[in-house]
């Protein structure tokens, strides 16, 4: 529980616009998606959704299935009340990825950015991909944003794991095809720059 209640401390004590991973938008992720040409009620879970502004785009474009797991309460409580009445349109799960047990096949799109390289434990990556494998359906896709060899080694106070391609790719494992991949700096509303390793996969099991 340390680690739900690190989240809880961080979403509770700064704005969100002030968090190290903010972007005012996330345009990368937007624009595989909008390419992936999936239809409105394609099912969509963003992890560690938290306070993105992921969903409110989502929600714009058209996109009626989505959920949003986040392991911290207060980061679903600001995005909610952003959204408003949008909100009732989505599934909320404040859960650890690592520890709930998700549906079979229940995503056609799998995105995450900023979660993945915080599990640091071999256990939890398991544990992960355990989830992935499960819930995303055979032919889905995978959007998946991590820290670079060449970015900080910590993020909000914690170890990350850093990922080039190979070691990605290598961890996710072989049902798992790379689609696109590209690098990208991201510049904290601090100031510090993190490169981050964006890759699209296609799940073939």
């Amino acid at each position: 529980m340390r680690r739900r209640e690190h989240w809880e401390q961080v979403y509770s004590s700064k704005p969100s616009d002030r968090l190290g991973w903010y972007k005012p938008r996330l345009q990368t992720s937007l624009e595989w998606i909008t390419t992936l040409g999936l239809g409105p009620g394609e099912p969509v879970i963003d992890v560690g959704g938290g306070a993105s502004t992921l969903i409110d785009d989502l929600l714009d474009e058209g996109y009626s299935s989505i959920t949003v797991l986040d392991i911290a309460e207060p980061a679903l409580d600001l995005l909610k009340a952003r959204l408003g009445e949008k909100s009732t349109a989505v599934n909320w799960l404040c859960a650890d990825i690592t520890r709930i047990d998700l549906p079979e096949n229940a995503f056609e799109l799998w995105h995450d950015r900023a979660v993945f390289h915080f599990l640091t434990e071999a256990k939890d990556r398991e544990r992960y991909r355990e989830n992935l494998c499960r819930a995303l359906r055979p032919g889905g896709h995978l959007i998946i944003g991590t820290f670079a060899p060449e970015a900080p080694p910590k993020c909000s106070g914690l170890p990350v794991q850093r990922y080039d391609l190979d070691l990605l790719r290598e961890t996710l494992g072989k049902e798992f095809e790379l689609q696109r991949h590209q690098k990208e700096m991201h510049v904290t509303p601090g100031g510090v720059e993190q490169m981050y390793l964006y890759c699209e996969f296609r799940f073939a099991p």
